[in-house]
Formats: structure tokens, C-alpha cells, sequence
């Protein structure tokens, strides 16, 4: 029996289920990881603008989310803030909506599959909260309804993504794009990007005085 390796709500062209050799896979990464070099700015705002939420006057909330292995990866995010990632600092709230798996279980029985997310944001979010949301496509509905949602309650969206343009990226306050046809090198590339927001939280945090925005912003029009 054939399994495909990408989550339902993933859209790949038939290419992408190809064999990808050893040598090929490292080609596929290291090509992949220059697109994300080209954007560490960004990953370095994301990383400060975390740092202004989850432990400024705010004292805001990070919600995470995506499908299958990414899914996966939201989880290693809010792990990351609730636990460390290197040097020992306090815990920071941080919820992953994929982990939920009563509510997912209950609103998936309830509601559209569209709602699996939003319905979460909505509950759980609060204006000026922060949203990372992972998708290989770009495109999962799930995730796309759930940046919407967002926006509609005043949430910070970032998202990472595959090739841009896509709707989720449209749908963002700012966004990440790995410029690769091949799933597996895209979630390859988000975690290396969710360990450098991660850095760049830390250093915001840690600093000695903490480099901490006093009012978080994106600098990005919604």
C-alpha cells in the first residue's frame, strides 16, 4: 500500500513524491537554507517581538499550530518557551492548539474542519497575543481560517510557509517562506527557523537591561 507523505491538508505537485537521494536531500536543504538566510531579519524581529508580549507589561500569550509534522514542530516551539531553549530563564505561557486533543476531537465533531484552529484562537487568544502558524503549502484551510480568525481578534500573526505567494502568507501579519518544491526540506528549514526565533527571544530576554520592546509591534500594516 502506498502512504503519502504529506498531511491532507497539503497541496504538492506530483514531482514532490519523488525519490529524493541522499546527496539530493542535503542539495534540496542547503539550497533551501539560503532562501532562509535571506531572512533572518525577520526571524530576529519575530524573536523580539515575543520577548515584548510574553514578558512585558502585557504579559501576553504565543498560540501555535499546523498539520502533521508541522503540527509536530508548534509543539517543539511552545516547548521551547514554557520549558528553555538553551540558557535557564523563566517559563513564558505558550499553547499549542494541535496538542489540544479534546477540543480538537470536539470541535472537528461539531464544526467545519476549517474551525479546528480558529475556534481555539478565538477561545484562547486575547488582542496583542502572538499566532505562529507552520505550513508546508501554505494553503491548508485549517490554518489559513485560523490566521483569519486571528486578525479578527487583534492577534499577531507570523507564519512560515513553503514558496510564496500563498494564502497563508497573505494572511499574516509577517511571514517566513522556504523557497523549496520538497515538504520534507521546507519543515527542515522551520525548525531552523524557529530555533533562531527562539535565540533571538533569549537574547531580547536575557539581556542585561532586557531588550524588551515596550510596545509590540510588527511594523507591518494588517
Amino acid at each position: 500500500m502506498s502512504v503519502s507523505p504529506h498531511s491532507a491538508g497539503e497541496v504538492v505537485s506530483p514531482d514532490t513524491c519523488t525519490h529524493l537521494t541522499g546527496a539530493n536531500h542535503v542539495a534540496s536543504l542547503t539550497a533551501a537554507l539560503g532562501s532562509l538566510n535571506g531572512q533572518l531579519d525577520a526571524l530576529d524581529r519575530w524573536g523580539r517581538l515575543l520577548a515584548g508580549v510574553l514578558c512585558g507589561e502585557f504579559r501576553g500569550r504565543l498560540m501555535a499550530a499546523g498539520n502533521g509534522g508541522s503540527a509536530a514542530q508548534a509543539q517543539h516551539l511552545t516547548a521551547e518557551l514554557v520549558g528553555r531553549y538553551r540558557a535557564d530563564r523563566p517559563p513564558f505561557s505558550a499553547i499549542c492548539l494541535t496538542a489540544e486533543t479534546s477540543s480538537l476531537t470536539a470541535i472537528a465533531n461539531d464544526y467545519p474542519a476549517d474551525e479546528l484552529f480558529a475556534r481555539q484562537v478565538e477561545a484562547h487568544g486575547r488582542a496583542g497575543d502572538v499566532l505562529v502558524l507552520l505550513s508546508t503549502s501554505g494553503r491548508s484551510p485549517n490554518i489559513v481560517t485560523a490566521a483569519r480568525r486571528a486578525r479578527e481578534c487583534g492577534i499577531t500573526t507570523l507564519a512560515l510557509t513553503g514558496p510564496a505567494p500563498n494564502p497563508l502568507a497573505a494572511a499574516a501579519d509577517d511571514a517566513v517562506c522556504i523557497d523549496s518544491r520538497w515538504t520534507a526540506t521546507v519543515q527542515e528549514c522551520h525548525l531552523v527557523a524557529l530555533h533562531l526565533v527562539c535565540a533571538a527571544f533569549d537574547a531580547a530576554v536575557l539581556a542585561d537591561p532586557p531588550r524588551v520592546p515596550t510596545v509590540p509591534s510588527m511594523g507591518v500594516a494588517r
